[in-house]
């Protein structure tokens, strides 16, 4: 299939043309790129555009108010000015593309760490990967500041951050020197930056950039992305489903991990829990948990994982206890998850330093209603006194729990 009869599909121009709005878009033309700042509003502009020799459709990472009225030379305040906002794009480029997919997983999984779930990921065409999270995830302000004006440095912190915490893991899966093998490189993302749009063309390889979901990063056949083959049932970057807020908890360890004080002065951080050295007993765990704990009977078996692990985690359970706890839960799924799935989790949360308590009630706008969304959020009386599960079972225990009474001294 050419590029033409390939552009020509209604469903890549409806696709180009939603991923386009407030971008830049470049344009190529084989080896050369078209005129600098151009835009796609129409789906007839992308069949235009096919008919004049277009192979690929490359799109910024940032927002603007205005696309057209970019030019080379402009100062920062000029381009902060104009700016409206801006994607994390996370740009994997491995020596193959099983090294690729191999970071790409682990990066999804410290996503998911810090309780980030919108996750879009798509295969480059070629030997890559690109992960994005939408702008608006992402809290309004930073130490008083906009976010919208921190780009590209706060991008590049975040990406920095996150590559520490796979290295040790990437280390153990494609060998020693893990980013000589895989490239993420945050120090190449400036403003105007741009990646390959999704459902476009690769000119070395003929394939298409194809959104895939994030579970199955690790069974990606690269025939899938073959022009023939592509059906277009997956969007990059869901902008319906964003939860402005869920990425603050990265943004807030990102600073941390960069140490650069002057920019987290004022940052308030989620309240830490300390883990009790006598693990709390599940009478006191709530509904939700309990619920969680009984399986589940639809999809959200990755989700409840999470869930499970930082609660378990939080409350004082044993690496054994909640390899035991884990593998009863998994029996009693609609469909068990693979053990060795659930193990490398398991394995996963045990290698983070930091303890993070699972996602927040719903009690705010701010906050995304995990629980109900896997049907496990029925609160009781005492739900109405807590803002995390963690919380309930922890105060719970320490209400209902007797201490004994110290002997008075004679």
């Amino acid at each position: 299939m050419n590029a033409l009869d390939f552009y020509s599909r209604k469903d890549i121009q409806k696709q180009l043309v939603e991923i386009s709005k407030n971008r830049e878009v470049g344009v190529r033309f084989n080896d050369n790129f078209g005129k600098r700042p151009d835009v796609i509003l129409y789906e007839g502009d992308v069949l235009d555009f096919a008919k004049n020799g277009a192979t690929s459709f490359h799109i910024s990472i940032e927002r603007w108010k205005d696309p057209l009225r970019l030019k080379a030379g402009m100062s920062k305040l000029e381009l902060d000015g104009l700016r409206m906002g801006w994607d994390l794009i996370i740009d994997i480029d491995g020596k193959n593309v099983d090294y690729s997919k191999e970071a790409a997983f682990l990066v999804v999984n410290a996503l998911y760490f810090y309780n980030i779930y919108n996750i879009s990921v798509k295969y480059s065409g070629n030997k890559g990967l690109h992960i994005g999270i939408p702008f608006e995830a992402f809290p309004n302000t930073v130490d008083g500041k906009d976010i919208n004006l921190l780009f590209p440095d706060l991008l590049r912190t975040i990406i920095e951050h996150l590559k520490t915490m796979i290295k040790g893991h990437l280390e153990e899966r494609v060998g020693k020197d893990p980013f000589s093998k895989v490239d993420i490189d945050a120090q190449l993302i400036s403003s105007r930056h741009m990646f390959r749009a999704p459902y476009s063309l690769h000119e070395k390889t003929g394939l298409v950039s194809l959104p895939i979901k994030p579970e199955h990063i690790l069974d990606f056949d690269i025939n899938e992305a073959k022009p023939e083959n592509v059906k277009v049932n997956l969007s990059f970057l869901d902008f319906d489903n964003v939860v402005r807020n869920e990425a603050k908890q990265l943004v807030i360890q990102a600073f941390e991990f960069s140490k650069k004080e002057d920019r987290t002065k004022g940052v308030t951080t989620r309240k830490d829990f300390d883990i009790p050295k006598v693990a709390i007993a599940q009478k006191f765990f709530p509904p939700c948990i309990n619920l969680l704990s009984n399986g589940m009977k639809q999809d959200g078996r990755k989700r409840a994982i999470f869930i499970l692990l930082n609660f378990l985690k939080g409350v004082g359970y044993s690496n054994e206890n909640i390899d035991s706890f884990l593998l009863e839960w998994n029996k009693k799924n609609y469909e068990p998850l693979k053990w060795g799935y659930i193990k490398s989790q398991i394995e996963w949360h045990k290698k983070q330093k930091q303890q993070l308590p699972p996602p927040n009630c719903p009690h705010a706008y701010t906050h995304i209603n995990y629980y109900k969304e896997l049907q496990v959020c029925y609160p009781d009386d005492f739900c109405k006194t807590i803002k995390n599960p963690l919380q309930y079972a922890i105060k719970k225990s320490k209400l209902f729990t007797k201490k004994p009474k110290s002997k008075r001294k004679v």
